[in-house]
């Protein structure tokens, strides 16, 4: 029996056309901080739908969520997301699979003007019929990425050796999802 705090496990990718629930749906980020901790960083405005296996998703640069106003400024200028002139953040895959219960998406994430191969995994739940009678699905994916790749190369030294910031950086996405003739 399934209680209300288990996932139904995906058996297989599904068919048809499901569109990212934004208001159920989260991306964010997170790399080493001052060689001890970590920074977490979350984008609120999330687009993007599974269409017959491709997994396609935008996130607003400006939706970046941080809890320092400076620290958020600082962030959407050049030396990181520089969102002005690049306010996305795509993710499109060239392949999705499911097995032994996990997703993985290869694709390419873009990032400023940079694609980069990814390879993501995670667990793709549904669907089920929720509230409203509506079919959902749920996707979670984390990657790995070489910021530098992405050109996010601001950084500062620490007095006693070592930097601000470590150079991997981990992105993790929640993703739930509506079946679009709902």
């Amino acid at each position: 029996m399934t209680t209300e705090t288990e996932a139904v496990s995906a058996t297989e990718i599904p068919s048809g056309v499901w569109n990212v629930d934004s208001v159920h749906s989260v991306a964010s980020f997170s790399v080493r901080h001052m060689m001890v901790g970590t920074f977490r960083g979350e984008f609120s405005e999330i687009e993007g739908s599974l269409a017959d296996g491709k997994l396609v998703g935008d996130v607003a640069v400006s939706s970046l969520k941080l809890k320092a106003e400076p620290l958020l400024q600082h962030m959407l200028t050049p030396d990181f997301f520089d969102a002005e002139r690049y306010p996305q953040v795509r993710f499109e895959s060239s392949s999705l699979s499911l097995a032994d219960g996990v997703l993985t998406a290869e694709g390419t994430l873009t990032i400023k003007d940079r694609a980069l191969p990814v390879t993501a995994t995670g667990r793709l739940a549904g669907p089920v019929v929720t509230m409203g009678d509506v079919d959902k699905i749920g996707i979670d994916l984390e990657t790995e990425i070489d910021r530098h790749a992405a050109g996010l190369d601001w950084n500062a030294p620490l007095p006693q050796g070592g930097f601000a910031l470590g150079d991997n950086v981990t992105i993790s996405v929640s993703l739930e999802f509506a079946r679009a003739d709902d």
